[in-house]
């Protein structure tokens, strides 16, 4: 199958990519560079560096390559940006993702496979949180995507558009060849393995007065491989006449802040100072999916992402590029 990866030399983007390829599949894979990185990039995909914006690179590439499905995880994703440019998020994560809709309606593509977030819940009322629960965003980018999601609803409705929709909650962990390097790096895990490698003096906990165990946040850690496997299911699906489905990519199970330093401090042998700094506004206490849906409608199973085999794996990938895709 002939399929458009957007962000595809982004974290989550170069995993599901090179997973396409294993599997047999023809990958366009486009990236704007901005955060992604051309080393990421599966080497057997076609690599076309462009914005969602620019149409006649998008007509380009979906007449030479004959596209029959997007895959479409390029977006602004850093939450607290998002709170002072919110009209860069609803740019790049609503308006160019509208565009790249257009281009596929006229060229005949007409499956879909969307990166969302858990951020399109805000503040959850019950956890587990599941896929019927109320969406009350509180930031601009749980906001964008969440506005996304409602315009591809509209767009099956009135175009015949096919979609899944995937809200991801804590991407996680590394593979052999692919990790995570964002600059700035705002999620704990590489941050906490930055701290063990030396390159960072201690892991900062915002807040050890929450409702929990031990005071500190829990969330709901997936690895990226089993995020790239849901991503395959959900194009099994829809090439099957499956459509317009919302999941939850979580593993319905929560770590604290102060498991993951500890399961860090295991792995990597090192002792990973910590300070305590102040609540963040708008952090929710625990943040667990339910992933019920996905399992029985999708079959998906997450193989990979016990705490520590995550850790694991990011570990060795951070020992081995400490500084990331820079050489």
């Amino acid at each position: 199958m002939n399929i458009l990866v957007t962000g595809a030399a982004g974290y989550i983007g170069s995993v599901v990519t090179e997973e396409l390829i294993k599997e047999g599949h023809s990958v366009v894979a486009l990236d704007n560079l901005g955060q992604g990185h051309r080393q990421a990039v599966e080497p057997k995909a076609v690599f076309v560096q462009a914005d969602l914006v620019d149409s006649e690179v998008l007509d380009d590439l979906f007449r030479r390559y004959q596209i029959e499905v997007v895959m479409h995880l390029a977006a602004e994703s850093l939450v607290e940006h998002s709170m002072t440019d919110p009209g860069r998020y609803f740019r790049n994560n609503v308006i160019y993702g509208v565009n790249l809709l257009d281009i596929m309606l006229k060229y005949g593509a007409r499956k879909l496979v969307f990166s969302s977030s858990a951020a399109v819940y805000g503040q959850p009322e019950k956890i587990p949180i599941e896929e019927t629960d109320q969406t009350i965003p509180v930031n601009p980018y749980g906001e964008s995507k969440l506005i996304f999601e409602r315009i591809l609803h509209w767009y099956s409705h009135a175009y015949g558009l096919r979609f899944i929709s995937l809200r991801y909650f804590n991407a996680a962990g590394a593979t052999e060849r692919l990790g995570e390097s964002h600059d700035p790096e705002t999620h704990l895990i590489p941050n906490v393995l930055k701290v063990a490698l030396g390159q960072q003096e201690y892991i900062p906990i915002f807040g050890m007065d929450y409702p929990t165990n031990d005071g500190s946040c829990i969330r709901d850690y997936l690895h990226v491989l089993d995020i790239a496997k849901a991503h395959i299911l959900a194009l099994n699906y829809l090439d099957k006449s499956g459509a317009n489905k919302v999941y939850n990519l979580g593993c319905s199970e929560g770590y604290s802040v102060i498991e993951v330093v500890e399961t860090a401090r295991q792995v990597t042998g090192a002792k990973i100072p910590t300070l305590i700094h102040s609540r963040r506004q708008g952090d929710p206490a625990v943040l667990i999916a339910s992933s019920k849906l996905v399992k029985s409608e999708l079959g998906w199973q997450p193989m990979h992402s016990h705490l520590e085999t995550i850790i694991e794996s990011d570990w060795q990938w951070q020992k081995n590029h400490p500084y990331g895709y820079k050489k």
